[in-house]
């Protein structure tokens, strides 16, 4: 069977989100040469707000190239913790399906790191909760809206909640993922004394 792929130029408000810097990040992070990734990487940990979580995630892949594996952790959920707000605020439910990907591509190795000292992982995903929380979203959060059904029917209406519901939404975001820790960390079988 052959593949053909199909390009859809977005129209309405999808026509405005504006991902260019989120897209050069990552080309440069996934980039085959490894100057050019450590180049990279070294830009987004200057200046992380302006990225969308897409670009955390793939710092994650050459932080742990580069033997930085804790930082990686690190900016991996950060990375989840802003794709999922940026879910929660979008309208589209289906766009949701942007977070589950970028853990698919991203989240194996981190994981397998971060689950090796469950202390390590508490602190890492609060304090990235806490980054989070702390740090401005200078990106543009309707990038996800590009990754759900909406943006290939052309669904009308606007992208995202209205703004003054953002704060109580990140809060509980915020909430929701830290649950989500302590359930992932309940599940671990603990060793037998």
């Amino acid at each position: 069977m052959t593949q053909k792929t199909v390009i859809v130029e977005p129209t309405g408000e999808y026509a405005d989100v504006d991902t260019r810097l989120a897209l050069d990040a990552i080309a440069g992070l996934l980039d085959g040469d490894a100057d050019v990734r450590g180049r990279t990487a070294a830009l987004v940990e200057l200046e992380p707000a302006r990225f969308a979580p897409p670009v955390l995630c793939a710092l994650s892949e050459v932080l742990l190239d580069q033997g930085r594996p804790a930082d990686a952790a690190f900016w991996f959920y950060a990375g989840q913790v802003r794709a999922r707000f940026d879910a929660n605020r979008c309208t589209d439910p289906s766009a949701g399906a942007a977070v589950g990907a970028l853990t698919e591509r991203f989240g194996g190795p981190v994981n397998r790191f971060a689950f090796t000292d469950t202390a390590r992982l508490r602190r890492t995903v609060v304090r990235a909760v806490l980054w989070d929380r702390a740090t401005p979203h200078e990106y543009d959060h309707r990038w996800i809206a590009l990754h759900g059904m909406g943006a290939f029917t052309g669904a009308g209406g606007p992208l995202a909640i209205p703004a003054a519901e953002w704060e109580r939404t990140a809060r509980r975001t915020r909430a929701e993922y830290l649950r989500g820790l302590r359930e992932a960390l309940r599940s671990i079988p603990r060793p037998r004394s």
